[in-house]
């Protein structure tokens, strides 16, 4: 879990405090809104429970490993439901949720809020098979939370499947109304090395599940009925893999084992497991050899959050070893969970959130133009390397707020 995690929870505690010996009123319900998609495709969207029974959860070893992803795809015009963003279950047992709700002068109504994506709308197949995105999120966040991130990937054609890592990147709810919940486990060397090596084993296992929904078999555990157009959607040819913290991490790790990944992005994470002891990664002294590309922040504080004055070295040992296509960018006044959703919720809760929290949370980057900027250098990476459509966006100065780090 991220330090800015960490503090979203020890407010949530002294939040929840203050309302109790103030008597704050109930404001009335602040629904956030998700920004649409910007790509020209409308978006589907679908839940597959995938369960890997051979494998011991390695949390609870007496079961089976059981994920939980959800599939957003571009899809034909649809009157299907609009999906739920975060459930009422999720929310409920995520830590970020229930502490921003503790706020004094703030209701906050996750349940209520929409994706624009619509639930099991046909898939377009006017394109042929779709290259595919893998998205793992960070620690302690659950898959949910990054919907604009995928819904936007998906209106511009690809299938993007973002795993929940069960029992640690945030709650799961599975089809039979079962929450579980991240263990709460010391971060300690073995700990942490148990949770780089269950993301790992979850996205090839993933991986492998995409390669059969590519020929025709669907994967889910319950043999659920998928969309339209879903069976033999994929094109395992061309699959890419974005990570936000310990999820990029898992990129880099997942590419130097698996061949079938061809290009990954690291958002704001370490290539380490640990400060103190330092435990770097693989990937920070055998080169991934694949297109890779860094996306990190620097603030008031910091030139760079993984910079040469930073406490984490890491990146730079991994810049050092990659021999592969490679760009760091950096966003400018942005903040570690900017990458998120919360970029676009954050502002909308207006006072009731400090100031000081959603600077550390998400910067002071403006939200609009941070999230512009995102999604065009995310999209024209993953069009370069998977689509082979050429752009000069990497070879000029940055568009600000980015600018590159040499």
């Amino acid at each position: 879990m991220s330090r800015t995690l960490v503090r979203l929870a020890a407010l949530g505690v002294c939040a929840a405090l203050a309302g109790t010996l103030t008597g704050t009123a109930h404001a009335a319900p602040v629904r956030p809104r998700l920004p649409p998609p910007s790509g020209a495709a409308s978006v589907g969207t679908t839940d597959l429970h995938l369960v890997d029974a051979g494998r011991p959860d390695p949390w609870h070893p007496e079961r089976g490993r059981e994920l939980m992803v959800t599939v957003s795809y571009p899809a034909l015009p649809s009157d299907a439901a609009r999906a739920p963003w975060v459930s009422a279950e999720v929310a409920d047992h995520t830590p970020l949720f229930r502490d921003l709700r503790s706020l004094p002068g703030l209701t906050l109504d996750v349940a209520g809020v929409r994706r624009q994506a619509r639930v099991d709308a046909p898939v377009d197949r006017r394109r042929g098979p779709l290259p595919v995105v893998l998205f793992s999120p960070g620690g302690g966040l659950p898959r949910e939370v990054f919907a604009t991130l995928t819904d936007d990937l998906a209106g511009r054609g690809y299938l993007v499947v973002s795993v929940s890592h069960t029992h640690e990147s945030g709650a799961v709810r599975f089809p039979d109304g079962r929450v579980a919940v991240p263990d709460d486990q010391p971060w300690v060397p073995e700990t942490a090395r148990t949770v780089l090596d269950a993301r790992i084993a979850d996205t090839r296992f993933v991986l492998d599940r995409i390669t059969d929904l590519a020929a025709g078999r669907n994967p889910d555990a319950g043999g659920r009925r998928l969309p339209a157009g879903l069976l033999r959607a994929p094109d395992p040819r061309r699959v890419g893999m974005v990570g936000h913290s310990i999820g990029g991490f898992t990129a880099a790790e997942v590419m130097l084992l698996d061949p079938r990944v061809k290009a990954g992005v690291n958002m704001d994470g370490s290539f380490a497991t640990f400060d103190d002891p330092y435990r770097p990664g693989e990937s920070t002294t055998r080169s991934v050899d694949r297109p890779f590309l860094l996306m990190g922040t620097t603030s008031a504080k910091e030139d760079h959050t993984h910079g040469p004055d930073s406490v984490d070295r890491s990146w730079q040992e991994f810049w050092a070893a990659q021999r592969g296509w490679k760009r760091d960018l950096a966003l400018v006044d942005g903040g570690h969970l900017g990458y998120s959703d919360l970029q676009s919720v954050l502002p909308q809760l207006g006072a009731a959130l400090p100031d000081d929290l959603r600077v550390e949370a998400i910067g002071t980057v403006d939200p609009a133009r941070s999230l512009r900027v995102q999604r065009t250098y995310l999209t024209a990476f993953l069009d370069a390397h998977l689509r082979h459509r050429p752009t000069p966006l990497f070879d000029v100065p940055a568009r600000a707020p980015f600018r590159f780090v040499p």
